[in-house]
């Protein structure tokens, strides 16, 4: 049996393994798995900026952009002597040993193991409950183009500004921007959150044609602001992460001034080593000043004065107080499921073999096709489950059954906005689900909800 091939780098005096350094790792773009180490040694000082001292959950594509990935919280059996590890709690109480990327050797090593991008959490590994970084994630809904990304951005960085704090923007490498504000690590993870909350919501009252800071994604418009991205548990792509597009985006550093005229397609794995020969690093400054979370946690009080409370959480987490029903509002005329959940959000959660119980796809209608009036806030759209898969391709070829089986429905299904096409995070892999929304269906054409196309259980294995 050949042995693997492999390519072997000295970095700051360790050796450093590289397995199949010509496997793709970006078909399309024709980049292997060796450019791509090369290309995070090109940005080491930028990228290792942004995940220094930090724990890390592996989000491995061992089969390259092209795979499906799988997530590692915990480091592996063994590690290198370069490579160091923390334990974390997590918010079910249980805890893991968690990679902390510090040096060139244990960058290199991280992308050997197959991490496209880099997901630090944000906290230092000398205190793991207090985060030190507020992250502004913006998210464009279906349809929505970057123009109102860099729109919106520039309203969070006039709150901001307003507030007092220095922002740093970067492009997501996906179809947003990343707004970070180094924080004072003195305040827990619910404070971080409630102030991202109250961000969005000001960007979300000062722009409410552009951004919006509504969980549901029925009730989205425009530029989702995801306030969730600060709870505990949750990770982000950190500078320049490359991240797994047929292009090999990057999540770039910008200056304010780049924000207007950035394109997302600008910044890949390719361009990016040019500009940062040239420019240097654009967000070394960010650790100059750590901010008090307490002009933020001002703006929380104003706006709970005005009777805005909490938000939903991520689903995986407890009921919290104070949190509004966690269920979407097409369905609030049944049990708030939160209310059914575990307690421990680590915990398995699906149709078969679930704590909580099976939730139909949607809501009895009246013969006319409408929702009964219920009492409850309600949102007026109505959404259909119609497919769950463990593969992306699966899923759309389940969108197409669908309209095969609704010929009549189909032509008023075509707006963007109207299929939703959701990457849901499951126990260890990504995971994918359809819906639909007959907004734009006559009421009496809407069909009836049905069994899942596919129908996978993510909870099954």
């Amino acid at each position: 049996m050949a042995r693997t091939e492999y390519e072997s780098l000295d970095l700051d005096g360790h050796q450093v393994r590289i397995s199949n350094p010509r496997k793709l790792y970006f078909s399309q773009a024709g980049i292997t798995k060796l450019e791509l180490v090369e290309y995070y040694l090109a940005v080491a000082a930028g990228a290792l900026l942004g995940v220094r001292d930090r724990p890390m959950a592996l989000k491995r594509f061992v089969d390259g952009a092209d795979g499906e990935p799988f997530f590692q919280k915990r480091a592996p059996a063994s590690v290198p002597e370069f490579v160091r590890t923390v334990e974390l709690s997590f918010p079910s109480g249980r805890t893991a040993d968690e990679v902390v990327v510090d040096n060139l050797a244990a960058l290199a090593w991280v992308v050997n193991l197959g991490c496209i991008d880099l997901n630090p959490h944000p906290v230092r590994s000398g205190d793991l409950d207090h985060p030190d970084e507020l992250r502004v994630d913006l998210d464009p809904g279906p349809g929505v183009g970057f123009d109102d990304v860099r729109r919106v951005a520039l309203v969070v960085h006039e709150v901001l500004a307003e507030l007092g704090y220095t922002a740093w923007p970067k492009t997501s490498g996906s179809r947003g921007i990343h707004v970070y504000v180094r924080l004072e690590p003195r305040w827990g993870f619910g404070d971080v959150r409630r102030a991202a909350l109250a961000v969005a919501r000001e960007v979300e009252r000062r722009a409410p044609t552009l951004a919006t800071s509504r969980w549901w994604k029925e009730e989205r418009h425009g530029v989702f602001l995801d306030y969730n991205q600060n709870a505990k548990d949750r990770t982000v792509a950190s500078a320049y992460s490359v991240r797994p597009r047929p292009t090999a985006t990057v999540s770039a550093p910008l200056t304010w001034e780049e924000v207007p005229d950035a394109e997302l397609e600008d910044f890949t794995l390719r361009t990016v080593p040019d500009r940062y020969a040239a420019l240097g690093d654009v967000g070394a400054g960010i650790d100059e000043r750590a901010f008090s979370l307490e002009p933020l946690l001002e703006l929380v009080a104003r706006h709970e004065a005005e009777g805005l409370g909490d938000a939903p959480w991520p689903p995986n987490y407890a009921k919290q107080p104070g949190e509004p029903p966690r269920v979407q509002p097409s369905r609030r005329r049944m049990a708030d499921p939160a209310d059914l959940a575990p307690t421990d959000p680590d915990a398995p959660r699906g149709r078969r073999g679930s704590v909580a119980p099976a939730m139909p796809s949607a809501p009895a209608r009246n013969s006319d096709g409408t929702v009964p009036p219920t009492g409850r806030r309600r949102s007026t759209q109505p959404l259909l489950v119609i497919g769950q898969a463990a593969d992306k391709a699966e899923a759309l070829a389940g969108l197409d059954r669908w309209r095969e089986r609704h010929p009549v429905v189909a032509p008023y299904v075509r707006d963007p906005e109207d299929i939703l096409v959701d990457a849901m995070r499951g126990r260890y892999r990504v995971w994918w689900r359809i819906r639909v929304n007959l907004r734009n269906v006559p009421a009496d054409l809407r069909p009836a909800a049905e069994p899942p196309d596919p129908d996978y259980d993510p909870w099954r294995d």
